[in-house]
């Protein structure tokens, strides 16, 4: 059997190669799914190991601070060496090209022998009180060099100038790092500084666990003690956290792709194994057993499991370490990681590669050893769906689907997502066992209107429909990357307009620019009105009154242009003359309730208005109109700016925060930050979400691409009959692509079909616990769907290129001599 195994390797290796690439995608993004997770998880155990080199305790304010009667009881300890407390000032710092200073950290420098300290990437490390050493990256932002001076404010208004000297190689730091000066200068700028840990060096010899020890036993109840190997893995779980959720949206995708493979394999496998019927009747009749047949096709299967996931994970390496040296080449705004190889990211997908491909081929193997040799001469029949197993299997489809359905419907009203994420795997797996009575009835519809076309149409859709399983099993590879596609985008356009809605709500307007103490310059408007992203300037004018012995600032917009910078319309609607918008804390102090009247009085000037809850606005606020009536001095303070919702949140925020350079106090705040940022995240997550995906559906095109060779192979006899009759080259070529196009198009219609109800209940499952009122909102990304749909299409009329090449070449009277 050894002999037969190889020699049908080599005859029908052609046909496998489909399957092989089908591995080779799944156990390549399964590859690099775990290198680029262990990378940068060992990465981060790097980095963070390095700023605790030498550290044998760390002392970490739980529940209460530091103080500096705890300090010096754990330096009298006998076990200690060195001790090193972390305290650091908060200051701004005026740099080069800014119009206001900055927030800048200043970390306390300690001289030590074990602990390690900051480097430095240029300079020296400060030891003057006058001297400081700035984080390289923020150095290069704003162009500071060494030896420039720079002034430091406090928050009481203290200045003092201090002296570059050194530049803090910050290059594998999370975030924006902290500044370094002497322990006497940091005393200086905050003299109650916040001491965030205390780092311990024990004595050689002792153990870091009984140093631990002794020091809890100095600490009060609220500070905690790790070894320094302990407080390293606490910081970076909380590193990881995100990480290991991206590492398992990673495997998710790489299961998905792998199981989409799966489907592949299983359908490449039978039919090869019917097209070789005969070939296995033969060695039944010449003395092969049942097991041995049975075996060979597992051997087979294992060879090209083996062969194909080894490729795989090579490609899967590969594409990690050209990823991880596009982000050192570039600046994506995360530390460098280099390429990190463990046993797990190299075994488990070769292994996992390797029993995938195993266990799609035991149901096409178990097939083979069914027919009798003498039954195997005879031409097979293709399997009908009206079989007591395929009615047994409709029935079931239909009490899964029915199940199914119901536990999402319960999902969206209980928002519960695990329910729902349950209901929507029950009921696709109910879709897949009705798939051979759904989509050749899909296809007959679909294709009703190119059947009227011709002979080739009609003949191309009684193709699709002839083997019911067959087509069933190659359409449910693209329908399960299509309805995963489609899901992704309708739950994140779903979620955004969600969070879009409640953003709204919580803070209507993108950013407020204030003053205090002083007006604001003419031609303020149209300074900020240059700023790029800003898309409307609306002033606002305030006023202090007095009520019951307390003050209470009232701001007054115009109602005329109100709408264009709040982007809540019910709040629009309420500001009508006679109305005050203010929040829960207003009626708090008035000891009111909305709807309540209220008098103001300004001087000699009164207003009765009536109150309503305006919620995301300033605590008390009127038309404009109104707001002269009480006061018709009141200066403009402010603006409410509204911004583009393409525009970088971030940096329209930092031009916004240093316009207007006569103005010595700007308060800039508002929702813009948070909006921004999340927007961020849901174009991440829908290009990786799309893209990885997109894996699957690509192998799932090659699905459909190898069933259609493999079809050409089956059908050679009788696409030269049809040859021979008078169908020419370009209509069998035009058959085969409408056969492809029609699968591919059932698919697509069925996976957004499923993809808008899954991505709907998802997303009320979700997000209906989350929000204020309990309200989701719903999406149709119209625009991506028909992208999908288009895709597919002209990606199904691809896969059917070479085979249709292939049948066209076939000479009809040499395919009709063919047994």
């Amino acid at each position: 059997m050894r002999r037969s195994l190889l020699s049908s390797l080599r005859a029908h290796m052609g046909r496998l190669v489909a399957a092989c690439l089908a591995i080779v995608l799944g156990v390549g993004f399964g590859a690099l799914a775990l290198t680029a997770h262990s990378s940068a998880s060992h990465g981060i155990d790097e980095t963070i190991g390095a700023q605790y080199k030498g550290v044998d305790a760390y002392v970490y304010p739980d529940r209460e601070s530091i103080t500096a009667a705890v300090v010096a009881k754990v330096k009298a300890l006998p076990q200690v060496a060195e001790m090193v407390p972390m305290s650091t000032a908060y200051l701004e710092v005026s740099l080069p090209g800014l119009v206001r200073p900055v927030s800048l950290p200043i970390d306390a420098l300690q001289q030590t022998t074990q602990i390690t300290s900051p480097g430095t990437s240029s300079g020296k490390l400060p030891s003057a009180t006058d001297e400081i050493a700035l984080p390289n990256k923020l150095a290069a932002k704003h162009n500071v060099t060494l030896g420039q001076s720079l002034r430091l404010t406090s928050y009481d208004k203290k200045t003092w100038t201090v002296k570059v000297v050194g530049l803090i190689d910050d290059q594998s730091a999370f975030g924006q790092g902290a500044a370094v000066a002497t322990p006497a200068a940091v005393k200086t700028f905050e003299p109650e500084g916040y001491i965030q840990g205390i780092k311990i060096a024990g004595k050689p010899g002792t153990d870091p666990q009984a140093l631990a020890d002794a020091v809890q036993a100095q600490l009060p109840a609220g500070l905690q003690a790790f070894t320094g190997a302990a407080w390293i893995e606490h910081e970076v779980k909380n590193y990881t956290n995100g990480i290991d959720v991206l590492g398992g949206v990673f495997g998710m995708f790489a299961v998905i792709a792998l199981f989409v493979a799966c489907l592949v394999i299983s359908n490449t496998f039978t039919i090869v194994i019917a097209q070789r019927t005969r070939e296995m009747a033969l060695l039944r009749c010449v003395g092969a057993s049942k097991r041995q047949v049975f075996s060979s096709v597992l051997a087979e299967a294992t060879v090209v499991g083996v062969v194909a996931s080894a490729i795989g994970v090579v490609f899967g390496i590969a594409l990690s370490a050209l990823a991880l040296a596009l982000s050192r080449e570039f600046d994506w705004g995360i530390p460098p990681v280099s390429l990190h190889l463990d046993l797990l990211s190299i075994f488990l997908p070769l292994l996992l590669g390797t029993i995938a491909t195993i266990a799609a081929a035991v149901v096409p193997a178990r097939r083979a050893t069914k027919v009798a040799p003498l039954a195997a001469l005879r031409p097979d029949v293709a399997p009908a769906a009206a079989s007591k197993r395929g009615v047994f299997r409709l029935v079931v489809g239909f009490l899964l689907l029915a199940g199914g359905g119901a536990l999402l419907a319960l999902a969206a009203t209980k928002h519960q997502v695990i329910i729902g994420v349950g209901g929507g795997v029950i009921s696709f797996l109910g879709v897949l066992a009705i798939g051979t009575l759904l989509v050749p009835a899909l296809i007959r519809v679909l294709g009703a209107l190119p059947a009227r076309a011709g002979v080739p149409s009609r003949i191309a859709v009684a193709n699709a429909v002839r083997n019911p399983k067959r087509t069933a099993a190659t359409t449910a590879a693209l329908l399960i990357g299509v309805t995963l596609i489609s899901l992704t985008c309708v739950g994140i356009a779903s979620v955004r307009k969600t969070f879009d809605v409640s953003m709204d709500g919580q803070y209507p307007v993108d950013l407020t620019v204030m003053t205090y103490n002083e007006k604001m310059p003419a031609g303020a408007d149209e300074q900020l009105k240059a700023i790029k992203g800003i898309t409307q300037v609306v002033p606002i004018h305030k006023v202090v009154v007095k009520s019951k012995g307390e003050e209470y600032s009232v701001t007054g917009i115009d109602q005329a242009t109100a709408g264009s910078v709040i982007h809540n319309p019910e709040l629009v609607g309420k500001l009508q003359s006679g109305t005050a918008l203010v929040d829960y804390n207003t009626l708090d102090r008035l000891q009111l309730k909305e709807g309540s009247k209220v008098t103001i009085v300004s001087g000699k000037n009164t207003l009765t208005v009536t109150l309503q809850l305006g919620l995301g606005l300033d605590p008390f606020n009127l038309t404009s109109t109104d707001l002269a009536q009480l006061a018709p001095a009141a200066p403009i303070t402010g603006y409410w700016l509204a911004s583009d919702p393409k525009a970088d949140g971030s940096k329209v925020i930092d031009e916004v925060s240093q316009s207007l350079p006569s103005v010595k106090e700007l308060d800039v705040s508002g929702g813009l930050a948070k909006r921004s940022t999340y927007t961020q995240i849901f174009d991440v997550l829908l290009a990786v979400g799309i893209g990885l995906l997109g894996v699957s559906v690509l192998i799932a095109l090659v699905g459909v691409g190898n069933t259609l060779s493999l079809s050409v192979l089956e059908r050679t006899r009788e696409n030269a009959l049809l040859r021979a009759m008078g169908l020419t080259r370009r209509q069998l070529r035009s058959m085969l692509a409408i056969e492809s196009l029609l699968m591919a198009l059932v698919a697509a219609g069925l996976g957004i079909a499923l993809g808008l109800i899954y991505g709907w209940t998802g997303t009320s499952a979700l997000m209906g616990g989350q929000t204020i009122d309990g309200k989701v909102e719903y999406a149709v990304p119209v625009g991506l769907l028909v992208a999908i749909a288009a895709i597919a299409a002209v990606a199904g009329l691809l896969a059917s290129v070479l085979p249709a090449r292939r049948a066209a070449k076939v000479a009809p009277a040499g395919a009709l001599a063919t047994e």
